[in-house]
């Protein structure tokens, strides 16, 4: 009787939640990918006819007569592609030493310096970017620094680059990556640390075989967190690199908002989607897995 009791109680808790999942995620999913494979309506929205080629106009199976293929679009989704990637790579270098660092503090020092990580939270994205647009224009915060101390003799032109937007997805995803590195180093067995020492190894040959095996998963799931939300991103690249660096997530604006081509849109987020989706994979089989057996 109680058994049958908890299952009520519990179908009646998880109702509300899957339903509004349901509705209001795998739904739009659903409506999103639907749509890639309808025919482009002359003047905005959808034409309920089966039409493959939007994802032509991207992998080069274009028919030809309506749909061309254009490298160029191959091209901005590969750039997204080596700019997450990339991203994940700056911040994992900056979090990592940072981690360590701080899980070496006593608990009151490591609970301000985490409170001061994740302050940004509180002010808003565009506002942040704007701060990086004055720090990084030619008469910005950054070059008068620099002319004023006589390192360079011009301004740098680095705004509206790639390293532009490198700098504003670092600055806004660093504690996706360092929240899991901590999490993972704070959770490390320095007795093991004290046997690897003690057995003769130095410094950097325990970091190798002891800290960084024992840290891996804390590595993947910061890796996941900020791959995802670099790859899809449009505001960085729209405010740090305007036409100059386009990624998928601004074509996807354009689609959508200028061009009213909700299909290749939708197309494009189903790309972005596979990708993001294998990455996730990777991650629970590799290392997920091995986290859940620890």
């Amino acid at each position: 009787m109680a058994s049958k009791r908890d299952t009520r109680r519990l179908i009646a808790l998880l109702t509300p939640g899957t339903l509004f999942l349901g509705i209001f995620f795998l739904g739009p999913l659903a409506v999103m990918v639907i749509f890639s494979f309808l025919t482009p309506g002359l003047y905005g929205g959808v034409e309920w006819n089966f039409y493959h080629w939007n994802y032509g106009r991207i992998l080069g199976w274009a028919d030809g007569d309506w749909e061309e293929f254009d490298p160029v679009y191959a091209q901005i989704f590969f750039r997204s592609v080596r700019l997450a990637f990339t991203n994940v790579l700056i911040t994992l270098l900056i979090c990592y030493p940072a981690a360590l660092w701080v899980s070496g503090l006593s608990v009151r020092w490591r609970t301000f310096v985490v409170f001061i990580i994740t302050l940004p939270f509180f002010v808003s994205l565009v506002v942040r970017l704007f701060c990086w647009v004055l720090i990084l224009r030619p008469s910005g915060f950054l070059n008068t620094t620099l002319l004023g101390l006589g390192v360079i003799s011009e301004p740098i032109d680095i705004i509206f680059t790639e390293t532009a937007v490198l700098i504003g997805m670092a600055y806004i995803l660093l504690p996706f990556m360092f929240l899991p590195l901590y999490a993972s180093i704070e959770k490390l067995d320095y007795s093991l640390l004290e046997a690897s020492s003690d057995l003769g190894a130095n410094p950097f040959q325990t970091f190798l075989r002891v800290t960084l095996p024992s840290t891996l998963p804390g590595i993947a799931a910061g890796a996941v967190l900020v791959f995802i939300p670099s790859l899809g991103n449009f505001i960085v690249p729209d405010l740090l690199g305007g036409a100059k660096v386009l990624m998928i997530g601004n074509l996807v604006e354009q689609q959508f908002l200028s061009a009213r081509n909700w299909p290749f849109g939708s197309a494009l987020s189903v790309m972005i989607m596979l990708v993001m989706f294998l990455a996730i994979v990777i991650y629970l089989r590799r290392i997920g897995r091995s986290e859940i057996v620890r």
